[in-house]
């Protein structure tokens, strides 16, 4: 008779399925599984992760709505929904999406999505097939990266300035590239890594030039409703020309990000083939985080929680910005975000970020070198410094560290 104990193999013994693997496996890094890893340590200071502020979460909101829910609906709010999303969620997006932006979209240009992150993997599915070209801001979030890469596109990247992305290079790129890409991808407000935002002219002539190339633009507005001035004075590129932009969204940033909710709006032809990938993904995003989603807009609750989200992470980008001030040593410059999660840190050349890094984890503090957020290996005397999930104390004392370790090196 069997123990019922399992044997443990030993290492030689153990099969090796490497061999097995797709050859995409080797395009995608694991820099967004070693950034999650940190969530809640609590003996690092933690500048590596775009985490919410847990202190923004409206759990005093979201807890009567749940009850609600489960009091009086829950075999809608626990059941399968449609794979677009259901009508109330959608029909929020629509007016969250009018009210910030001014136009509001049909509800067959909305596909609720698993968050921003399965919006662009469902856009690669539909769209990129191994060899197309995909262009960039150089940097950018590297999950969008991930996307790309793992599709087996081809990157071209441009550069960004002050004013955001360089569009007469992007245009240089259109125009010599063969093929020319297929889609645009950028970040429009206080851009992840950056924090930079995208100018009102630029983006004019950024639609534009993507309307005349034929090139589909793909706008991530993950943190448009985060500056803190308010809502952006800029439009947003959607907004500019609803048939040729698709715009990515997710309540990660702006609500939490448990419930694993975003959207894609855009051209209702590219809406439709992406919910028709998602069949084959994760069927539909969960029912309970629409319908908490859809109750928060309806109850009007998003201006206050804005608002409130605005002043935090302006405290914290302050924080920030004057610890830097205070301890970077010379030769060592940075961007200064009007909204959004991020500060990028650009160090003397001689200084090798990557190498950076662990010498920062002995010393308790986490950052992201710039190497990922690029597709052609640079940024390696660049950081990412994320201090939205980050209280103000610890955020001085973390610079101060960092500061340290720059000095030396």
């Amino acid at each position: 008779m069997s123990s019922g104990r399992r044997h443990a193999a030993t290492a030689a013994e153990r099969p090796d399925w490497s061999s097995l693997f797709a050859s995409r496996t080797k395009l995608g890094g694991g820099e967004l599984t070693a950034i999650l890893s940190l969530v809640g340590s609590e003996d690092t200071i933690t500048f590596s992760g775009g985490f919410p502020a847990p202190e923004t979460f409206p759990v005093a909101l979201v807890g009567p709505i749940l009850s609600d829910l489960l009091t009086h609906d829950p075999a809608g709010a626990l059941q399968y929904t449609p794979t677009e999303g259901l009508l109330s969620s959608r029909t929020a997006i629509c007016e969250l999406v009018a009210a910030t932006q001014g136009t509001r979209p049909e509800l067959s240009d909305v596909l609720v999505t698993s968050g921003g992150i399965e919006a662009l993997q469902l856009l690669c599915r539909v769209l990129v097939e191994p060899g197309d070209a995909v262009a960039v801001e150089a940097p950018t979030y590297l999950g969008a990266l991930m996307a790309f890469t793992g599709s087996e596109a081809t990157i071209v990247g441009a550069s960004m300035d002050a004013d955001g992305v360089c569009v007469d290079e992007l245009e240089q790129r259109f125009s010599s590239a063969q093929p020319v890409p297929k889609l645009c991808y950028v970040i429009p407000d206080f851009q992840n890594p950056t924090g930079l935002s995208l100018s009102a002219e630029r983006r004019e002539a950024l639609v534009a030039l993507c309307r005349s190339y034929g090139v589909l633009l793909v706008e991530d507005v993950a943190y448009r409703e985060l500056g803190f001035a308010g809502s952006p004075s800029a439009p947003s590129l959607w907004s500019l020309d609803p048939d040729s932009v698709l715009q990515v969204g997710t309540f990660s940033k702006i609500l939490f990000p448990g419930s694993r909710l975003g959207w894609a709006v855009g051209p209702s032809q590219v809406i439709a083939m992406m919910a028709t990938a998602k069949q084959n993904s994760d069927q539909c995003a969960g029912a309970l985080g629409q319908r908490v989603m859809s109750a928060f807009v309806e109850g009007g609750h998003f201006p206050s929680h804005l608002a409130a989200a605005r002043a935090l992470y302006e405290g914290r980008a302050t924080a920030m910005l004057d610890a830097l001030d205070h301890h970077m040593p010379e030769g060592t410059t940075w961007t200064r975000p009007r909204g959004g999660f991020f500060v990028w840190l650009t160090t003397p050349p001689e200084v090798d970020a990557i190498a950076m890094a662990s010498k920062a984890h002995r010393e308790h503090v986490a950052f992201v070198p710039g190497v990922p957020f690029y597709a052609d290996g640079r940024g390696s005397n660049q950081v990412r410094l994320a201090y939205s999930g980050v209280p103000e104390d610890r955020i001085a004392e973390g610079v101060k560290r960092l500061g340290r370790l720059l000095r030396n090196e």
